[in-house]
Parts: structure tokens; sequence; C-alpha cells
């Protein structure tokens, strides 16, 4: 038996068991077909850090396209999207009740309603994609294009709506190979979870090949496999690229920006208690002055490390500076109160840099506000109390900005989850050199919150070509070069000091550049593929 004959043999044994599981697929009714979704998109969440299980999203997605191509009505294919959300965001966020949990007198009551309230709510978007690709009425592979091309513009359109979400992205799967995410210099994220979609929803056309069907050989068998070689092949040159691109780029260092990171791992059910607020800060005190000072020349303490308005605290502040290296900075999150004299205060969630005389020399005021843990929206309407400390809803600051400050390169200040949203991480008038994120994961845990949240914000690092430097109070604390690499960092859940030199930026990347205009042109140029294989398709019926 030659060798092609082999081939052939194994490629139509493998098209009758992919043809006999999408039949199976099919076939399911009612309940059945609803837990199948569910635990399609569980699977999914698999993929995403911390774990990584990349393989599952090729059943996950073929069989989320196979239901969909079996679905008798739009509403039926939009259910099969919606369950199949439901399962995916209710395993990659579970982690959000855990923040209910750190005040459980309160709050316990909700945690299990809110998770599944916001699973329920994002879950819209899968089922937006279900619907369009139904409507769509595309066979082949022109089918998993409209697919993959769906899903990206609901990912997008999931990080812009109302508050916008765009934690989770499926582009952050990649974020376990250095080399797989240098792609993002050029498409950003959404570039990424649209090769990775694609790849990942080929499979499925194996089973619409009429060889298996009509038990003779026929090309399409041949030519739906190599469809997903080719994207195997995809996948494997943007590794390649991404691998010569750190091997031609090697980590640099400023000269004498030395930083120091405090991770002071301060439990949230303690961070606001009356008696231990004071405590905590000088934790954060006493873990900079045990360092020597003439090894760091700027410190940077984590979110609210400053349970205190040090802005309306000349004292305060003049007692953080001894934290400050001279001729150095303090960088610290603190609360901020404003507003006029008999009126309600306003607040803010800030950033404070401080000098060594005790001096305010900028702040920044937290643009991305989350809602029900920094705001409660619909106040007029709704009476809940919100998850952070006082009653006071925070205000939203101006937006992004880039900071100069003597000593550094100027710098574009993150807080929490302002890092999480592509091509918003820096101000458009002005590029920094380099971003500075503090937060506290402390809300979520040893879940795969706080992980996912870091990989999020790695990404930005190599979207914008600028080194991220981040500043946890529970973890994870880390310095990342602006190619994605780790110069340092500090496991969750752990008390410690992080000392590194700041990285070098790099030169704009074309993302920075043009933002996402350049996802826009590669859905532009799919959408072009699915107009030539519909003509291709009317000319062959003619």
């Amino acid at each position: 038996m030659n060798s092609r004959r082999t081939v052939s043999i194994l490629l139509r044994g493998g098209n009758d068991f992919i043809l006999t599981l999408a039949t199976q697929v099919a076939a399911l009714g009612g309940w059945r077909r609803s837990l199948l979704g569910f635990c399609l998109g569980v699977a999914a969440a698999g993929a995403l850090p911390p774990s990584h299980a990349l393989p599952l999203l090729v059943p996950a997605f073929a069989g989320l396209l196979w239901l969909i191509a079996a679905a008798r009505s739009p509403w039926r294919a939009a259910l099969s999207g919606w369950w199949f959300g439901f399962g995916h965001f209710l395993a990659a966020c579970y982690w959000v009740g855990a923040a209910l949990l750190t005040d459980p007198d309160k709050f316990a009551w909700v945690a299990i309603p809110a998770v599944l309230g916001l699973s329920a709510g994002l879950a819209l978007f899968p089922a937006l994609t279900a619907l369009v690709v139904f409507l769509s009425r595309r066979t082949g592979f022109s089918r998993v294009l409209v697919f993959a091309i769906v899903w990206t513009v609901t990912e997008w359109l999931r990080g812009h709506v109302l508050s916008g979400f765009p934690m989770n992205l499926i582009g952050t799967s990649w974020t376990l190979s250095e080399g797989m995410i240098q792609i993002a210099a050029v498409t950003g994220v959404y570039g990424l979870s649209f090769v990775t979609i694609l790849a990942a929803a080929a499979p499925a056309l194996l089973s619409e090949s009429r060889a298996a069907t009509e038990g003779a050989e026929a090309p399409e068998v041949a030519t739906n496999w190599r469809a997903s070689a080719v994207m195997i092949l995809v996948l494997a040159a943007i590794w390649i690229g991404g691998t010569i691109r750190l091997a031609v780029q090697p980590p640099t260092a400023l000269e004498g920006v030395k930083l120091l990171i405090i991770q002071a791992n301060i439990p949230q059910r303690l961070k606001w208690r009356g008696d231990a607020r004071q405590e905590s800060m000088e934790k954060h005190l006493r873990m900079t002055l045990a360092v020597s000072p003439d090894s760091f020349s700027h410190v940077i303490w984590p979110e609210t490390a400053v349970p205190y308005d040090i802005s309306n605290d000349s004292r305060l502040a003049a007692w953080l500076a001894a934290a400050v290296p001279e001729g150095g900075l303090l960088f610290t999150g603190a609360l901020r109160r404003g507003g006029e004299p008999g009126e309600v205060p306003v607040l803010w969630n800030s950033l404070h840099a401080i000098d060594a005389s005790g001096g305010l020399s900028a702040t920044y005021d937290k643009q991305h506000l989350v809602p029900f843990g920094e705001y409660m929206p619909f106040r007029s309407i709704m009476s809940f109390a919100k998850l952070t400390h006082g009653n006071l809803d925070f205000s939203a600051g101006p937006g992004a900005q880039t900071l100069s400050l003597p000593g550094l390169p100027p710098f574009s200040p993150l807080i929490c989850y302002e890092a999480i949203f592509p091509g918003q991480v820096t101000a458009g008038d002005s590029r920094p050199g380099w971003l500075l994120n503090i937060t506290n994961d402390g809300w979520f845990g040893n879940t795969a919150g706080p992980y996912q949240h870091l990989q999020a914000a790695r990404l930005r690092a190599v979207e914008e070509g600028l080194p991220l430097v981040r500043a946890a109070n529970t973890g994870i604390s880390a310095i990342i070069d602006p190619l994605g690499r780790y110069v340092g960092r500090l496991a969750l859940g752990t008390e410690g000091v992080l000392q590194a030199a700041l990285p070098g930026a790099l030169g704009r990347t074309p993302y920075a550049a043009i933002g996402d205009w350049t996802m826009i042109l590669v859905l532009i140029i799919s959408l072009g593929i699915i107009f030539l294989c519909t003509f291709r398709e009317k000319n062959s019926t003619v």
C-alpha cells in the first residue's frame, strides 16, 4: 500500500469519527443540548489563565459551531450560544463572588446571585455571535470565518458596552508563551483572539465532507483536513515570528532608575478595619525602611496602601516622606476627598507621588471605576451598599494621563483593573516611557482572578511596547519588559519586596500607533475572503 493511499485511509477514518460525533451533537435536543453548550463553555474557560489548557478550545468551539449549524431556528442558535457563554463566564469569573465574601455579614447572601447574574449578562455576547453565524447561512470555511469575525467583534463590544469588561479575552489564553503574544504588538489582543478562534473552530469543517456520507473518496476530505493544518501552520508562524522578535530584542534597563515594590499582603478583611488601618500603613513603611536606601531610587506601594486622605493632611505626607530615598519618590495609592464646605464630599481612588520633603509631586485619579465595588449604578433606584469602605460613591477622574516627574521617564498611571482595557492605557496626546499599575487583588483571595488580572495587564506592555511596573497588595506584583518578559515578580499571597531597574521602552508599536484599526483591517480581509468564497460557490452552480 502506497503512502498516499495510507494517508487517504487515515483521513477517511478521522472524518468518519468526527462526522459521527457531529451527528450525535446535532441530534441532541432540550436540556441535553443546553447542558452540552454549558459544558463546552466551561471547557473553553479551561484555556484561560492560570490553567492554560489550550487543547480544550478545539472541542469547545468546534462543538459550538455544530450546535449552531444544527439549530432549527435563530432562537435555538442564540440559546445554544447563551448556554455556552453562561458556562464559560461562570467558570472564568467565579472569583467575582470572592469579593463579596470579604464582608460575609453584609454581602454573603448576594455572592451566588451576583456571579450568576454577571455570567448570564456576559453570555449575551456569545448568544449574539451564535445568532449572527446562524443567520449568515454560511457553510464550510466561510462559516468558520464568520464565527471568528463575529466572536472577535463581540469581544470588542464587551470591552466597551456600558462600563466595559474586557476580562478573559480568548487571546489571553496564549500568555503562557512569550513568543505567541508578540503578535499583540501589531493586532492587539483582539487579533490574537481572532486567530485563536479560527484555529480552534476549523476542525468543525471535518464533519462537512461528503466523503464520509457517500463512502467514496472525495477531494474535500483532504481539503478540510488541509484547512485545519493551515491554521496550525499560521499559529506556528506567529510563534516563530514572536520568538525571533524576542531573540533580537534583548532586555534593557535604564540607568539610575532602581525600583522597590512593596507587597505587604494585607488581608482584605483587615484592610479597612478601624484598629488595623494604621498598622497596615506602618507595615508598608517598615518594609520600605528595612531595605538599604542606596539600593533603590523610587518606591512603589499598592492601591490604597494609605487608607487616608494624604492631599489634605500635610503631617501624614511628612510622615510618609521617611520612605522616600534622597532625590527619589514614593508612589502610593490613597483616598482623596474634595468638594466645597457644606456640600456632599467628592471621593476619588488616587495615586500620589510624594517627594522627600513630603510634598505631592503629582496626583492621578482613577477613571475606570468598578460598578458595585466603587460606585452603585442606578443609585437613585438601588439602595445597596457598595463593596468598598464608606457610604460615598467614588468619582471618576478626567481620564488617561501622562505624568512627567524628575528622574523618571514620563509614565501612564493605571489603578486596579484600568490595566485590562486594550488601547486605553495611555493618553492619546503623549506617549509615556512606562506603565505604572497599582492594584489590590486581595478582594479575590487565592483564586484565578489575580492571575487573570496580571496576564491582561501584561498584554498591555506588549501592545504598547512599554514596560509595566505592577504593585499589588497581595500579589501578583511584577516588573515586565515591553515584550512581556518578567524582570521579576512576587508570588500571590506572599509578603515581600521586589527590586529591579526599570526596563527601557521600545519604539511605538503598530498597535500603539493605530490601535484597533489593525484588527479591523484583518477582519475586512476576512470578509473579502468570505465574499470570494460566495462568488465561487455561485459560479460553480451555474
